[in-house]
């Protein structure tokens, strides 16, 4: 059952007229080109929620995310996660979230488990909880334990996508970033990585703000579902409440008749 006028203690992420601008030269000597990849986007995310935005490439899906994880700096408007304020309280949010990103970077001449290790003295973990915690996740995910020693240069880009997933959740965070997860992934990697989102919500409460182009995957996993477009958001609700809004019976369908674009399933920069 969804709340209404959320208190600021329900909230995990409350974004306020969040704007970022990117600047490029024309030529060596040229004028500076503003590209607006966030035009004042608004929206908020309850505690134990999963919140899905759905938006084409160039819709400001990676750079909003981006700035949550703290990776970029807004132009304008304000920001609230798990009750701390970015920039100013990074350092702390940084140890209270996780992030998977679409294409994930790794030291790809290491095994899953040094990557896994290195990752948890980072985050000043003890090696052997972090590294019995790494083979929990991964067994769940329907990773081979065999597998686990294998450099990370001979797994494919599902098995890579597992073991992002895992150093993600070695501090247990209470808040997971998905940038596009399981674009790319085979149908049987994208469907343990989504049982495996879900079981973790329903267990742990994990609030989980994910970006996809895949609207099955927006409508199993989200409670509500929010449609980017040329840095707005445009509409948002759960899965049926935007499809009664357009008139539609499907949710593409309903993405087109209300922004207007078309989705793609290609990875794409903001």
């Amino acid at each position: 059952m969804l709340i209404l006028n959320p208190t600021q203690t329900e909230l995990a992420i409350e974004v306020s007229d969040l704007k970022k601008v990117f600047r490029k030269r024309e030529g060596l000597f040229g004028p500076l080109k503003e590209e607006w990849a966030l035009k004042g986007v608004s929206f908020h995310v309850r505690k134990g929620e999963t919140y899905a935005l759905l938006g084409p490439n160039g819709s400001g899906k990676s750079t909003l995310i981006r700035i949550l994880s703290t990776l970029l700096t807004p132009d304008g408007g304000t920001v609230r996660m798990l009750g701390y304020r970015l920039p100013e309280d990074e350092a702390k949010l940084r140890r209270k979230m996780g992030r998977v990103s679409v294409d994930a970077a790794f030291y790809k001449k290491l095994s899953a488990r040094e990557n896994l290790l290195y990752a948890a003295q980072l985050y000043g973990l003890e090696p052997r909880q972090a590294e019995k915690r790494a083979m929990q996740i991964l067994e769940q995910l329907g990773l081979e334990s065999r597998r686990f020693d294998d450099p990370l240069e001979e797994m494919s880009r599902g098995m890579q996508q597992k073991i992002s997933i895992a150093r993600a959740l070695l501090i247990n965070p209470p808040l997971l970033l998905l940038d596009e997860p399981t674009t790319g992934l085979d149908p049987k990697s994208r469907r343990d990585v989504q049982a495996f989102l879900e079981d973790l919500r329903a267990r742990q409460g994990t609030t989980i703000l994910l970006t996809t182009h895949d609207m099955a995957e927006a409508e199993r996993l989200a409670h509500r579902i929010g449609f980017l477009a040329h840095g707005r958001l445009v509409a948002e609700g759960t899965a049926d409440e935007l499809k009664r809004r357009a008139g539609t019976a499907d949710l593409e369908e309903a993405f087109i008749a209300l922004t207007g674009e078309e989705l793609n399933d290609e990875a794409g920069q903001p």
